[in-house]
């Protein structure tokens, strides 16, 4: 289980991810892309954020690959706005839960 520091920095990284990604100039990266989940090690050296887009998985895809090769500049802004110890080593994955929950909606919408 994880602490209360380091669930409280993974809560920080994924608000700062959300405004580094607004910033981002890639065209390969989705303007609708969310981060759904920041999973953070315990000694903060690793971290994996779990991204979903509204426009479906293939979109999602094409924006991890963005975001992978974006990652350097991204590590450096978290440092500096978090005024960390260590930058975390960030994976970005693919996730499709926004995707499946508009699709849950839709089929509850039709039944109703």
């Amino acid at each position: 289980m994880a602490n209360y520091k380091t669930s409280r920095m993974a809560e920080d990284i994924k608000r700062e991810l959300t405004a580094i990604m607004r910033e981002l100039k890639d065209p390969r990266i989705d303007k609708m892309l969310t981060v759904v989940k920041v999973d953070l090690s315990g000694d903060m050296s690793v971290c994996k954020v779990y991204v979903s887009s509204l426009g479906g998985m293939e979109k999602t895809v094409e924006s991890v690959k963005g975001l992978k090769s974006a990652s350097g500049f991204i590590r450096r802004e978290l440092f500096h706005r978090l005024q960390m110890r260590k930058s975390p080593e960030l994976t970005f994955i693919a996730d499709n839960s926004i995707e499946r929950g508009a699709e849950i909606s839709k089929k509850l919408n039709d039944i109703l």
